[in-house]
């Protein structure tokens, strides 16, 4: 771009030069083109500030004026650079004053740069919409007794050799997708684990529920658990606003359960078992604007569709923590700006979202306000009071996201907690005597040795 800027001005130059001995071609050069053009442009800028220096004069023009006696310590400066930029004064029409008329275009350049610069910063500092995609269907599904669908995940070890099974209800503004993220298989495998994850009713794949409310969260989870062959008791693991629903498996299908387990649990803030010292715990941890969409999930839920419909409902990629008015510390704000975060956090709200129906997510937040940045010590407390059988761990240097999410270590921790020492999968082995064997149909199948063995 340089070298082709400095041959435009030798052009020009030469041009210039080449028409000042031939006055004969003064109308066809490109010299004389360009001159004639400024010229224009400068009266017409003249012409257009004119009202603009009456004003001026008008207004700030008097001798005991605030301009006037400032500006006085500043013609000494000017003078010599006027003196300097003098030679420009010839490209001016001869009937201005040329004092006006710099005056005047100082004026309008410094307001034109002005503009382009503010333009310039905002492009720079506003980045890319990334718009939200929508994948083929591609997740199993069950039918429940109502009719309705339900979509899920399996990850870990088959079925018949699955020493515990988990099932994951999902977090607000989450799918079957996330499960417990970044979680590899083979730490699966060691402990014999059977993970399933499903889309809450209206999420992802998973047919919307007419009236949802905990105690049909909890039947839904039971009939899924039959449905893809749990037949003894399960495991429910929730996270955060996910833990709602395993509050409400221990409430409505304890029978069903082996054990919960819960991270930064949020709880309805409004229930009536809090203390008020409890309560009052909870609710000084919140910002006004966290309050405030408190206030309206319990008393205005469907004003929230505005909310959603800028946010995640917008067709748009935006971060967690301006969606959903989180304000977080340092090493959650590390963990969500890492680019395998982003990753999973993208894919995992385009599931959560396809179908752009805004009644689930009210649902959701009529069960439990909305999901926080970092659930209270307060809510973690009411828990344990109130199930005084578990066993809670505080863990004063972790963050809402960094001990659940993408950590190998913690997760290794979480199934050694549950589960204690990892003995594999069920390997169930049958060994037959090849040895023939005399007599009818009937003593032969008595005969048949099988050894069933579980280790």
């Amino acid at each position: 771009m340089m070298g082709t800027s400095e041959d435009q001005s030798a052009r020009f130059v030469n041009s210039a030069a080449w028409s000042n001995g031939h006055h004969g071609s003064e109308t066809e050069s490109f010299g004389y083109q360009v001159r004639e053009f400024v010229k224009g442009v400068m009266e017409m800028s003249v012409e257009f500030a004119k009202g603009c220096r009456d004003i001026v004069r008008q207004s700030l023009g008097k001798e005991d004026s605030f301009m006037r006696k400032n500006l006085g310590k500043l013609k000494g400066p000017c003078e010599k650079v006027c003196g300097k930029l003098r030679f420009f004064n010839e490209y001016l029409p001869e009937d201005k004053d040329p004092l006006h008329a710099w005056s005047v275009i100082c004026f309008v350049l410094v307001l034109a740069f002005a503009v382009l610069s503010v333009n310039t910063e905002g492009e720079n500092s506003i980045p890319l919409e990334k718009k939200l995609s929508i994948h083929p269907l591609s997740a199993d599904r069950i039918l429940l007794p109502d009719g309705r669908y339900i979509a899920y995940r399996e990850e870990g070890v088959a079925a018949d050799r699955a020493r515990y099974s988990i099932i994951v209800p999902h977090n607000f503004l989450s799918s079957r997708l996330a499960g417990i993220p970044g979680l590899k298989a083979s730490l699966l495998e060691e402990f014999g684990i059977r993970l399933l994850t499903y889309d809450l009713p209206g999420f992802g794949e998973s047919d919307p529920h007419p009236s949802r409310n905990l105690e049909s969260s909890a039947l839904d989870m039971s009939f899924f658990a039959s449905s893809v062959g749990v037949n003894d008791k399960f495991w429910v693991l929730g996270y955060s606003s996910g833990g709602l629903h395993a509050w409400a498996a221990l409430k409505y299908i304890p029978d069903r359960l082996a054990g919960a387990a819960m991270f930064a649990p949020m709880v309805n803030p409004y229930d009536s078992m809090m203390t008020k010292g409890e309560m009052y715990g909870i609710w000084e941890k919140w910002t006004r604007k966290r309050k405030f969409m408190y206030f309206l999930a319990r008393r205005f839920p469907r004003s929230l569709v505005y909310f959603y419909r800028r946010t995640f409902l917008s067709g748009k990629h935006g971060k967690i923590d301006k969606w959903l008015s989180l304000s977080l510390g340092k090493r959650d704000r590390a963990l969500i700006e890492d680019p395998i975060y982003e990753e999973f956090w993208q894919r995992d709200v385009e599931e959560s979202v396809r179908q752009g129906n805004a009644k689930p997510f009210l649902e959701e937040a009529v069960l439990q306000g909305m999901d926080d940045r970092v659930v209270p010590p307060s809510m973690t407390d009411f828990v344990h009071r109130v199930l005084p059988g578990a066993a809670m761990h505080k863990l004063p240097y972790e963050g809402h996201f960094t001990y659940f999410y993408f950590c190998d270590e913690c997760h290794r921790q979480i199934f050694t907690t549950l589960f204690g020492t990892p003995q594999g999968p069920l390997n169930i082995a049958v060994e037959v005597d090849p040895s023939p064997v005399e007599g009818d149909g009937e003593e032969q199948e008595e005969g048949t040795f099988c050894n069933a063995t579980l280790n």
